[in-house]
């Protein structure tokens, strides 16, 4: 195993997500991609001509989302680690599947939460959808729910 992908979410969790795949890559001396996939950006519902403060908005929660991933970059190569952070926008499951083929990776490492029936029924399950479109092994790590 030469390459482990982390898709993360920007919160609290992802340190189980980390920790799962630092322990992999070391054993394994695979590189960890963390990759964090952004609402596309909304053009299609006029977010151009939107009010300037929402446009700001979104500007600075991608640079921290950013900052956030280079940060965990950073810790993980302190521990030896080789570990790259991507940011990307776009629909999920098409880009994380994009990422697996053009990184050529090995391993998948997803966060499932736990949500209602009604959430499942009417959004899904973005860890379930992802693991019909992937081709390779697809870990998944329990995570607790977003109350």
């Amino acid at each position: 195993m030469k390459n482990i992908l982390i898709a993360l979410d920007m919160k609290s969790t992802d340190a189980r997500l980390l920790a799962q795949a630092s322990f992999l890559a070391e054993k394994c001396g695979a590189k960890i991609w963390m990759v964090h996939v952004a609402s596309p950006d909304p053009d299609f519902v006029g977010f151009e001509m939107g009010p300037k403060y929402i446009r700001d908005f979104v500007a600075d929660e991608l640079r921290s989302e950013h900052r956030m991933l280079q940060t965990y970059a950073i810790e993980l190569n302190e521990k030896g680690l080789d570990a790259e952070g991507l940011l990307i926008q776009g629909p999920t499951i098409d880009m994380i599947e994009a990422e697996v083929k053009k990184l050529n990776i090995d391993l998948l490492i997803l966060g499932s939460h736990k949500h209602g029936f009604l959430y499942e029924t009417f959004v899904g399950n973005t860890a379930v959808r992802i693991i019909k479109e992937i081709s390779i092994p697809v870990m998944i790590v329990p995570l607790p729910s977003d109350n």
